[in-house]
């Protein structure tokens, strides 16, 4: 592991000067100020700050590491997490960080920062290995993803999350009940080893399950949950290629983006297109039409995370929860067009 004396060795300087600029002190230049936090990046040293705490004993406190700043299904769970913690007598300390970020790296910090008892990550990889995770040196949970192309040993870490491939299976099944078979899916990527490739596989899997053959054109890939990402490669599909009836979108918000898009080019939600996505957070209710869902219990989510956290701070075994989704029907989905089949 790097310690102070490398940062300080890798630097030319003195290690009472790379404390100095850990502890923010304003007696360094701007120089050696920028090329001490560049290395501390670089080598993904983690300042141990709980030192100065040693007198003091170990709270009742969790840390919760939030991917994804903009992310409005993530405020939901964190509120009831907040809630839940309370009322167990464990009060939590956030850190919020984009998308980009790492969320390991963040949650070494936060746990040497505050001297936690567990973290919860909400949002995140599905891959990390054991090696990734030795930085964290106390008890954690998943939240909202678990570890499916990873190596971590169940036994090691706690999940909860819904089941993103057959949640995108039923999603896609549904649409294929109402008639429709070409049905597009807008998507981060399909092979990023994350949540966009289990919603992905599960819309792949439904298609064939019906003897539907899937189209290459009808496979958005945005490369980020962004919206303005979402619109532009959705007004794109629509301006050339008019044959979809349908959209199956992995999260609410591009399904937002989406609509509009669709709507844009002069096409009619649900009457022309059907769109349906995954989630179900509130603002979705208000969009007109209104976004038919398949929800998360984003309430049971985040009290569940603190429950597996704390139980096992209790000495109880680690596990895996994988809770169902519930279909809330908008206004953005009806038969095709081309077919008055009915489920």
């Amino acid at each position: 592991m790097v310690t102070i004396k490398d940062i300080a060795k890798a630097c030319g300087v003195g290690v009472s000067t790379v404390s100095r600029v850990l502890n923010n002190r304003p007696d360094v230049s701007a120089e050696v100020r920028e090329k001490v936090l560049l290395e501390v990046r670089r080598s993904g040293y983690i300042p141990n700050n709980s030192a100065r705490d040693l007198g003091r004993n170990q709270g009742n406190t969790i840390g919760v590491v939030v991917r994804g700043t903009g992310n409005l299904f993530f405020a939901d769970i964190f509120n009831k997490m907040t809630d839940e913690a309370d009322a167990r007598g464990f009060s939590i300390i956030p850190r919020f960080i984009s998308s980009d970020d790492d969320e390991i790296q963040a949650g070494a910090y936060l746990e040497r920062e505050k001297r936690l008892r567990g973290i919860i990550f909400l949002g995140g990889r599905f891959d990390y290995t054991p090696e990734e995770m030795s930085l964290i040196d106390v008890p954690y949970v998943l939240c909202t993803y678990s570890n499916e192309f990873g190596t971590l040993p169940d036994e090691g870490y706690s999940s909860v999350s819904i089941d993103d491939y057959r949640t995108a299976a039923e999603a896609v099944e549904m649409l294929i009940g109402l008639g429709h078979r070409k049905i597009a899916v807008l998507i981060p990527s399909i092979s990023d080893h994350s949540i966009g490739e289990l919603r992905y596989q599960g819309y792949r899997d439904a298609l064939a399950a019906h003897g539907i053959e899937m189209d290459p054109q009808l496979v958005v890939k945005t490369g980020s949950f962004d919206l303005d990402d979402a619109y532009k490669n959705v007004k794109e599909l629509a301006a050339r290629n008019r044959t979809f009836t349908a959209m199956f979108a992995v999260s609410d918000t591009m399904a937002l983006a989406a609509m509009k898009a669709i709507e844009d080019c002069g096409r009619k939600v649900p009457e022309e297109v059907s769109l349906l996505a995954i989630d179900g957070i509130q603002i979705t209710e208000y969009s007109r039409p209104s976004l038919t869902a398949m929800v998360q219990p984003a309430d049971e989510i985040g009290r569940k995370s603190v429950e597996l956290l704390t139980d096992v701070l209790k000495g109880k075994p680690h596990r895996h929860i994988r809770l169902k989704t519930g279909l809330r029907t908008g206004g953005s989905v009806g038969k095709s067009p081309e077919t008055t089949a009915i489920i």
